[in-house]
């Protein structure tokens, strides 16, 4: 039986580090197990690029997207394999939202792994780098961030739009390097705390990766996908959906659409889950809840303690 106050949460891009799961790669057969089976997938050594390479070539989106999803499922293996309870409801962040279809038997591992590959680089060549950016803007409302957004557009002629809601008072924006320079000068015109630039090459979730979006459909449309056993809640508009064409069309959207993971949150609150499991390296999203809505509780399976502990709490 499900657990019905419990939901997984998948971290997306931002979460990789090198040397991340070496205990847990050590301690649980389902982790090696798991690695070994994404290196095939792939075509190289995961497994040693996570641990020996270098932080820039773990930065790069092509790699960084298989290599947490293959994280996250591995967690997710160590999870079940050490007598976990199934979540009552799942949800993921961005390619994390791939990670929570593929533990909730909607997508193959083997088959998420090549096609996240291919999104990243889809992604990565939509827009020349240097020309895109993203920033984080702290400590202003939702409805400012998009208005003064639509005015540093309209003024640049460029593309800048509030891309990830992740918190109340936490919002990224993206879109050409120069719109968003303007942006957050204005944004801080207007009240906002901080306007922190990120350290990615390119404007995720917004207009400028519908490029990308059109090459990802014909590998989505080739892709076999179930009616997922664990709901999912996804990005786009913050509900479940069980239809395998619908979730299709999902995946999609997602890479041009902004991440409503305030939302997504709010959505997970609403059946009453009270205990936020983030199921993947780090521990942002288990922080976000909290900003969310302080009845949510998080927890961390990355470390082997953790996990542990998080079993014994839970189960």
């Amino acid at each position: 039986m499900p657990d019905k106050q419990t939901a997984f949460v998948f971290p997306g891009q931002g979460s990789q580090k090198t040397g991340m799961l070496a205990a847990a790669h050590e301690r649980f057969q389902s982790v090696r197990d798991t690695f070994a089976e994404a290196s095939q997938a792939v075509g190289y050594d995961m497994w040693d690029l996570i641990q020996n390479g270098e932080q820039e070539a773990l930065n790069l989106t092509e790699t960084t997207q298989p290599v947490l999803l293959s994280s996250s499922v591995a967690l997710w293996r160590a999870w079940l394999e050490q007598g976990g309870a199934r979540p009552a409801i799942m949800a993921g962040h961005s390619l994390g939202e791939f990670s929570a279809l593929v533990c909730a038997g909607a997508l193959d591992f083997t088959d998420a792994v090549q096609l996240v590959r291919q999104r990243g680089a889809f992604m990565q060549t939509a827009v020349p780098v240097g020309e895109g950016a993203m920033a984080a803007i702290i400590g202003l409302d939702d409805d400012t961030i998009n208005r003064v957004c639509k005015e540093a557009a309209s003024s640049s002629g460029r593309v800048v739009a509030a891309v990830n809601f992740n918190s109340p008072g936490q919002v990224v924006i993206a879109g050409h390097a120069a719109a968003v320079e303007e942006a957050i000068g204005l944004l801080k015109a207007a009240g906002a705390k901080r306007a922190v630039p990120l350290p990615v090459s390119a404007p995720f979730h917004t207009e400028l990766m519908k490029p990308a979006g059109e090459r990802l459909a014909v590998e989505v449309a080739k892709l076999a996908v179930r009616s997922p056993e664990i709901p999912v809640v996804h990005n786009v508009h913050a509900a479940t959906e069980s239809d395998p064409q619908k979730i299709k069309a999902l995946l999609v959207e997602q890479i041009y659409s902004p991440v409503q993971w305030t939302r997504c949150m709010g959505t997970i609150a609403g059946t009453g889950a009270t205990n936020i499991v983030e199921c993947g390296p780090g521990k942002v999203l288990s922080g976000l809840s909290r900003r969310i809505d302080k009845s949510l509780q998080g927890f961390s399976l990355e470390e082997p303690e953790e996990l542990l502990a998080t079993l014994a709490a839970l189960n």
